[in-house]
């Protein structure tokens, strides 16, 4: 459409879409030891800098600091600089090759980070697989944090759903500084001391690392708040949803918001003095509070101030919607809670005058220290912990840009910080809470994603009643696959249709997560009550979800459930469910029938609509005896070595990984085509990845799809040549573990909730089962390689950082959709994996309503036969037949909640 607009030929339009200039900052990046100093870094905030520190230039196309109307709806970020070299390396001559397909290249980090080794020309193996410099989980996370900032870069996205995707890098953000860089202060106040000697010459000092984090963190702060202020919000202001300051709004609206304050605010309010007579008041973590200077116009002293503080309520709506005015055409606009707090300050503060405020917000630490061996009750240690981290010490400082460092110095001081923790913000504090904007979208879909409703899988839409789902089970394994297949009809519908099954006899159930609201929860305090033995293991330790999880355990303690807390010094993270039935055999007479759940996924209604999982449904016996065998060792004291069929960490399954690769190794050096493929959030252990090293130097093509954070470099010469590492980011949050290995053409299968990281292989409680199906193998496997050929997907060059080919699809082919479902490769490399796969399972849906409508209308007898001849005709037809037809399906099933959290 530009092309026909401008007349321009292809070459001469992304000539003009790449128009560029080169962009300034006010401080270096540090080359040496130290850091810059922060008072540089909030100085650099304060000039508003409309893009990035670049060594090159930063391109965008459309717009140079403000986007440029005649390209409206092109305007994704495109780094096309030399990148910047440390360790004496040269330019990445692979990145800036031209692509074969048409399109262009989008490189995450923008610019190296400082603190990543770039070159590994002349890297040994030691240093590749240990040192700091090759790979440092923090600022491997931050490249991720980078990959999901770029959708909401990308104006392919629809406005809104961008919106998200920059309150989901904030919160991200909020829970990393909470956590991880919790436990980097927790080590530096003990000493550097405690590092692991064995590592120690490969390891960084916890300040240093601290000082490469806020340096990293800044220019991805600048980064997303400018993407915030001078892209999305100005799109989302163009579509009708406004975030308006207050002096934009109206007399009669200030008048309106004056009454709702006076009403409904301020007697939540506490005004706080800070004095000799007043101590410093409890901030709790994460909210945003107010910084006020005050001056009394009757002290003769005309030079002395005092100050306050007021916190904003946190059990308001941060966002205040105003009136809509329709003939205005003046609807879905909101200002900040903040402000009308600000320019009501009169009200609590009477007769004294306002010299300044400032907002600021400020994080504790999460990473709260613990001692399990020597607490007499898990449960009750996990409450104080939980307690004890509401007073934890602070991490991270959030200032307005235009704060004074006078009361920059106030606060850090009173928070014991430094100036390396404060972060000088443009625009509001705490965008993560953006996630809360009540819009109404009303009949206006194009500024989210298209709807998605998850459909029941095939196998069990014949189900009429919730028991019939264990025949379905006995029938065949079932994969179910979320978000795509519903959870509600599947996973949810075994729990319950056990609780309601007066042949179930026993029900055991791993949680780790689940929401406040869970199903599952209440499915089981109906089973105990009705009698059946329930046996629960609530992981209390997981992260954020303590008290939670906590409560639950309580209500089902009360429901008569035999609860366990988890193991000590192992975190239970596996997701198993196992139901017990009392059936009738024709051979054997009454037997007891396992049938077990085996995820990927937490059992969690909200996240499954929005996290990417697999669900293994299915009474093989040896997959029962295995989970039977799990549950003793998980709430009782028995010793398991080895299991039947399932990988349990931290017993067995790095252990049989490690051989699987090694066999891969050897069909490599035998002349058989070798190669694994392993999709996972994160890959960091260590001895696993010299492992996948190794295998690459012996031959064995190595396929890792890792969304998160990843040890592994592919492409460095002579190490890891045969390594592909791919990262997939959409509207789902791609979280299924799925491994799989060639093993000499007899392929073998594994899902799991365990990652290729040492907390999970070595600290947790972990299960994979095998998948031994060949028809569930092969959709397993359209998946993988569909993720391999992903139209958005990021590659990992070999200087760690990534780089997406945007393609220039034509408009016909984004609207043709999947014809067939052998067609899943070709359509994901299209349209993306995510995309093929909504459609796929569309299809599959269709084709089955058009296969059971097709069947009723074979089986149907005339009208004009009474009730008993049609039962004959009928009976008759469906011997000819030799087939029953099925049940009519059931429609699809609850709305889905967009967006998602990313666990860290």
């Amino acid at each position: 459409q530009l092309k026909k607009e401008a007349g321009m030929s292809s070459a001469a339009l992304q000539s003009s879409l790449l128009q560029s200039r080169p962009l300034k900052w006010t401080s270096r990046r540090s080359t040496g030891g130290g850091s810059r100093s922060t008072s540089a870094r909030i100085d650099a905030h304060s000039k508003r800098s409309p893009a990035l520190h670049c060594g090159g230039q930063l391109m965008v196309h459309g717009r140079s600091g403000p986007r440029r109307k005649n390209v409206k709806g092109v305007g994704h970020v495109i780094v096309r600089s030399a990148l910047a070299v440390e360790n004496g390396g040269g330019e990445d001559q692979e990145a800036q090759q031209e692509p074969e397909i048409p399109g262009y290249n989008v490189t995450m980090p923008p610019e190296p980070m400082n603190g990543v080794r770039v070159d590994l020309s002349d890297i040994d193996s030691e240093t590749l697989v240990e040192s700091d410099e090759v790979y440092n989980h923090e600022l491997s996370w931050m490249s991720f944090n980078w990959r999901v900032l770029a959708q909401s870069l990308n104006h392919a996205v629809p406005v809104y759903e961008r919106l998200r995707f920059l309150a989901i890098t904030a919160k991200n953000l909020d829970e990393f500084f909470a956590k991880r860089v919790g436990g980097l202060k927790r080590q530096q106040a003990v000493g550097v001391a405690n590092l692991v000697s064995k590592r120690r010459e490969y390891m960084r000092t916890p300040s240093r690392q601290l000082e490469l984090i806020a340096e990293a963190c800044n220019v991805f702060v600048r980064q997303q708040t400018d993407t915030l202020m001078d892209d999305v919000l100005p799109e989302l202001r163009t579509a009708g949803i406004q975030l308006v300051n207050y002096y934009e709004i109206t007399e009669e609206e200030r008048k309106h918001l004056r009454e709702w304050f006076e009403r409904e605010v301020e007697p939540l309010l506490t005004p706080l003095a800070i004095d000799p007579g007043h101590p410093f008041p409890y901030l709790a973590s994460l909210a945003v509070n107010m910084l006020i200077v005050l001056k009394d116009p009757e002290d003769p002293d005309k030079s002395k101030s005092s100050l306050a503080i007021v916190n904003l309520p946190s059990n308001m709506q941060r966002w205040v919607k105003l009136p809509d005015n329709q003939e205005e055409g003046r609807n879905n606009r909101f200002v900040p809670l903040e402000h009308v707090v600000i320019f009501n300050l009169d009200r609590l503060f009477g007769g004294m005058e306002i010299h300044s405020v400032n907002c600021f917000r400020a994080t504790r630490n999460a990473d709260v220290a613990r001692n399990e061996e020597e607490a007499e009750d898990l449960l009750e240690m996990m409450t104080d912990e939980v307690r004890e981290r509401r007073f934890a010490p602070f991490v991270r400082l959030e200032v307005n840009e235009n704060i004074s460092e006078e009361l920059i110095k106030t606060l850090t001081t009173k928070l014991n910080l430094t100036l390396l923790d404060v972060y000088a913000m443009r625009g509001p504090l705490g965008i993560g809470d953006l996630f809360s904007l009540p819009v109404d979208l009303g009949m206006d879909t194009s500024l989210e994603f298209k709807h998605w409703a998850p459909l029941t899988a095939p196998p069990l839409l014949g189900i009429k009643k919730s028991k019939d789902i264990f025949k379905a089970i006995r029938a065949q394994d079932i994969l179910v696959h979320h978000p795509y297949q519903s959870f509600a009809t599947s996973t949810q519908l075994l729990v319950e249709a056990a609780a309601a099954d007066p042949l179930v006899v026993a029900i055991k159930c791993t949680l780790y997560r689940t929401s406040s609201d869970s199903p599952i929860i209440e499915a089981l305090i109906k089973a105990a009550e009705k009698g059946v033995r329930v046996a629960v293991l609530v992981e209390l330790k997981a992260r954020f979800d303590e008290a939670r999880n906590v409560g639950f355990a309580n209500k089902l303690e009360d429901a008569g459930c035999n609860v366990a807390y988890g193991l000590v010094g192992l975190k239970t993270h596996c997701k198993t469910t196992l139901v017990i039935r009392q059936e009738t055999s024709p051979t054997s007479g009454t037997i007891l029938r396992t049938y077990c759940h085996i995820g990927t996924g937490n059992y969690n209604p909200s996240t499954a609509a929005v996290y990417t999982d697999y669900g293994l449904l299915t009474c093989d016996p040896d997959l029962g005896k295995d989970v039977m065998d799990l549950f003793k060792y998980l709430t009782g004291y028995h010793r398991q070595g080895s299991f039947r069929k399932l990988l349990v960490a931290p017993t067995t399954m790095r252990q049989t990984y490690m051989s699987l690769i090694e066999q891969e190794i050897r069909n490599a050096q035998s002349g058989i085509h070798a190669e694994i493929t392993c999709k996972v959030n994160g890959i960091d252990d260590a001895v696993v990845s010299a492992k996948l090293y190794e295998a690459s130097q012996a031959g064995v093509k190595v396929n890792l799809i890792v969304r998160g954070i990843c040890r592994i470099r592919p492409g460095v010469p002579g190490f890891s040549d045969n390594i592909r590492v791919v990262s997939v980011i959409g509207r789902f949050l791609e979280h299924h573990r799925i491994i799989r290995f060639e093993n000499g053409g007899d392929a073998k299968f594994f899902i799991g909730s365990a990652d290729w990281m040492t907390r999970n292989l070595m600290r947790r409680v972990e299960v994979a089962t095998p998948i031994d199906d060949k028809t569930l193998q092969a959709e397993i496997n359209g998946v993988l390689s569909s993720c391999l050929v992903d139209a958005h997907c990021w590659e990992m060059q070999a200087n760690g950082r990534y780089v997406q080919h945007v393609r220039e699809l034509a408009p016909a082919a984004e609207g043709e959709g999947l014809k067939r479902e052998d067609d899943l490769i070709k359509r994901s490399a299209d349209v993306g994996v995510q995309e093929a796969l909504m459609e796929k399972y569309k299809l599959q849906y269709r084709k089955y309503k058009k296969k059971t409508k097709k069947t009723l209308q074979v089986v149907r007898a005339p009208k004009e036969l009474n009730r008993a001849n049609r039962k004959t005709s009928a009976a008759a037809v469906e011997d000819a037949t030799g087939s029953r037809s099925p049940p009519p399906a059931p429609g699809t099933i609850e709305d889905i909640p967009l967006g998602y959290s990313l666990d860290i």
